[in-house]
């Protein structure tokens, strides 16, 4: 059952990332130089109250016991990121997650 949820999830994460590379795609057609969406922007866009709760939260709560190295060098270095490249990675290894095992072969 958890190798299903984890093929389906990294499915619908690799859709996500084909969805972002099409816009992208057509982002830099339109204006004729290379453009990506940074999942910082795609999460501000999607809701940016919920990524501005997200920074106060990590850095009232999280960063006091583990440093102050989290949101600012860590996590703001992972939202440049493009957001294709982040659904797709997260897709695959999901998909690799849930993969069936093959059983190895008997020796004659």
């Amino acid at each position: 059952m958890i190798r299903f949820v984890a093929r389906f999830l990294g499915l619908w994460l690799i859709a996500g990332a084909l969805v972002a590379l099409v816009v992208d795609g057509a982002k830099t057609v339109a204006a004729s130089a290379l453009t990506t969406t940074s999942i910082d922007e795609t999460w501000t866009y999607a809701g940016p109250e919920g990524r501005a709760a997200a920074e106060k939260w990590i850095k009232a709560e999280v960063e006091p016991t583990v440093g102050t190295w989290l949101w600012d060098p860590a996590l703001s270095t992972v939202l440049a990121v493009p957001t294709f490249a982040v659904l797709g990675v997260a897709g695959g290894l999901l998909g690799w997650a849930g993969r069936k095992r093959r059983l190895p072969l008997a020796y004659a």
